[in-house]
């Protein structure tokens, strides 16, 4: 919880200080920040490197995100540096509260990406993106009970982003598809791997429409795993992201969950803020 707190106070540094970038990128291509750690959607990582550094400058983001379903909340901060719009490398810290436990579960997550190709804007093709994110659980008396195998593991991720210019009557539309390899369950913080197996190559996907600048609506789908047997069910969102300049962005959305560790009907909201320097 200290690692929160400290990465909270860094982001309000962050947001009260001058960029270091000289935001040459377009207004809010670079996405938001997902649970994860990686710029992105709120629960699908984009091809989109976090922040506004061009080619020959670096950025340094942070952001903090809730997310309050039917019988647990995720907490989540987490910083992340752009370098020269190549390299993004990031870092994030969730603690996940049960409750019916009386307990926290804790897992920090080290992750980088690399732009292999393209611009989601300027380029004919979409921008593509590799990605990893190696996850480590701070305590297994949870995960282990339940059957994971393990209690770090790393996935693997290839994304494609592109948006759109005018292409929705006149209102720009921005999708992603991404491809992963993964043995976690629900994220990593049931542990990796158990009795249907381990790794998995899952399918996710996000797709908004901008309808101003500063405004984008749309949904989010993310497939899981099942690895222990616990009715371990796909992630779908409704989110709204609201950046009014190159220095903060808010994100709120609808959360549809499905089953968590035998918990069923797992609905209800996300907010999250990322500050851009």
């Amino acid at each position: 919880m200290k690692k929160i707190k400290y990465l909270l106070a860094s982001l309000f540094l962050i947001i009260s200080v001058p960029s270091i970038a000289s935001n040459g990128k377009l207004l809010a291509t670079p996405g938001v920040s997902q649970i994860e750690g990686s710029g992105g959607g709120g629960i699908v990582p984009w091809a989109q490197l976090a922040g506004y550094a061009s080619d020959d400058e670096f950025s340094v983001n942070g952001f903090c995100s809730r997310a309050d379903v039917t019988d647990y909340t995720l907490d989540v901060c987490g910083a992340q540096l752009n370098l020269f719009n190549r390299v993004e490398l990031s870092y994030a810290q969730q603690r996940f509260d049960v409750p019916a436990l009386d307990a926290e579960i804790e897992q920090s997550i080290t992750g980088a990406k690399i732009r292999l190709y393209g611009d989601i804007v300027y380029s004919d093709w979409p921008q593509l993106s590799l990605g990893i994110q190696h996850k480590s659980l701070d305590d297994g008396s949870i995960a282990t009970p339940v059957g994971a195998e393990d209690t770090s593991g790393t996935d693997y991720y290839l994304a494609a982003s592109k948006l759109h210019l005018g292409a929705i009557a006149g209102y720009n539309w921005f999708w992603n598809v991404t491809t992963r390899y993964s043995e976690a369950n629900q994220l990593g913080l049931l542990g990796y791997g158990g009795e249907n197996g381990s790794g998995k190559v899952l399918f996710e996907g996000s797709t908004a429409i901008f309808f101003s600048r500063e405004v984008a609506v749309g949904v989010e789908y993310r497939q899981k795993s099942n690895n222990l047997n616990l009715g371990e069910q796909d992630w779908k969102d409704l989110f709204v992201a609201w950046m009014p300049n190159k220095h903060v962005s808010v994100t709120a959305a609808y959360l549809d969950l499905g089953s968590i560790a035998g918990a069923d009907d797992q609905t209800g909201w996300y907010l999250s803020v990322t500050g851009y320097w």
